[in-house]
C-alpha cells in the first residue's frame, strides 16, 4: 500500500500580482518561479542593473534594481508598482561588503539591509496592499531565520535583525489586520544558497548544525517556497502574525 503515490499540493494565483525582494537567486529565486508557476505576475528585485546580468534565466519576471541599504531605490521601487497582492520581503545580506558585524557601521549597515528596508518597502506598499481583492487578502511575507531564535556569534547584527522581523510580523499583522492585510513569516534552517555557501563547504560548520537537524540535511530553496505561497493563499486566512519555521527539526531539540 503507498506504491506510486505522489504527494504534491498546487496552489493558485492567477492574476495575482506578487512583489518577491531578492529574487534573483537562492530562495528568492525558488519563491519568485513558484509564485509566476502558480499563474501570479511576478516582479522581482536585485543589486544587478539588469536581469540579464545573472546566471539565472529571469525572464519570466519584471526585473527591478534596488539595493536594500538606499532609501531613494526603495522609495522609487514603491512607486514602480502599480498592483500588489502579495509582498515577500526576502532580501538580505549577512556581513556587507565582507564586513565584520561586530563593527558598529557594519553592525548598522545589516539592520538597515534585513529590517528596516523591509519595513519601509512594506509601509510604502501598504495603500496598495489594501485595495488586493486576493481571497484570504493580501500577503506581507518576511523572511525571518534561525539566527532570530538561535545565536550565530559571527553575524550579530544579522541575528538582531531577523529576531526584529519576528517581532515586526506579530505588530504589523496587528496593525494591519483591519486593511485585510495578512503578515506572516517563514523562517528557514539552513538552506542551500550563495549566501551560505562559504559555510557549506566546511564540515567543522555545517556537521554541529546537521547533527542537531533530525532529518540530517541542508534544505533546498523549493523546500522553502511551498511554505510562502501556502501563508498566501487563503487556505491560510485565520493565520496572520505567525513565523513558520521551516528547519529540519533543528529547532525542535533543545
Amino acid at each position: 500500500m503507498g506504491k506510486g503515490l505522489v504527494n504534491s499540493t498546487t496552489f493558485h494565483f492567477t492574476g495575482a500580482n506578487v512583489l518577491v525582494t531578492g529574487g534573483s537567486n537562492g530562495i528568492g529565486l525558488a519563491i519568485a518561479n513558484s509564485f509566476a508557476g502558480a499563474g501570479a505576475n511576478v516582479t522581482i528585485t536585485g543589486t544587478r542593473q539588469t536581469a540579464t546580468e545573472y546566471d539565472n534565466d529571469l525572464s519570466q519576471f519584471t526585473y527591478c534594481q534596488c539595493n536594500m541599504s538606499n532609501k531613494q531605490e526603495i522609495a522609487n521601487l514603491a512607486q514602480s508598482i502599480q498592483k500588489l497582492d502579495v509582498l515577500v520581503n526576502n532580501a538580505g545580506q549577512v556581513m556587507p561588503n565582507g564586513g565584520d558585524e561586530y563593527n558598529p557601521d557594519v553592525f548598522e549597515e545589516t539592520l538597515q539591509i534585513n529590517i528596516s528596508a523591509a519595513f519601509r518597502l512594506t509601509q510604502l506598499l501598504k495603500p496598495l496592499l489594501s485595495q488586493s481583492v486576493l481571497p484570504g487578502g493580501a500577503s506581507v511575507i518576511n523572511l525571518a531565520s534561525l539566527a532570530s531564535f538561535f545565536a550565530v556569534e559571527f553575524v550579530p547584527g544579522y541575528g538582531a535583525a531577523k529576531a526584529a522581523v519576528v517581532q515586526m510580523t506579530k505588530t504589523l499583522a496587528v496593525h494591519y489586520a483591519p486593511n485585510n492585510i495578512r503578515v506572516n513569516a517563514v523562517a528557514p534552517g539552513l538552506v542551500a544558497s550563495n549566501m551560505t555557501a562559504p559555510m557549506l563547504g566546511f564540515d567543522a560548520m555545517t556537521k554541529p548544525h546537521l547533527d542537531r537537524t533530525p532529518l540530517q540535511r541542508v534544505g533546498q530553496p523549493d523546500e522553502i517556497a511551498p511554505a510562502v505561497l501556502f501563508l498566501a493563499s487563503d487556505a491560510s486566512r485565520f493565520i496572520t502574525g505567525h513565523t513558520l519555521v521551516v528547519d529540519g527539526g533543528f529547532s525542535a531539540k533543545g
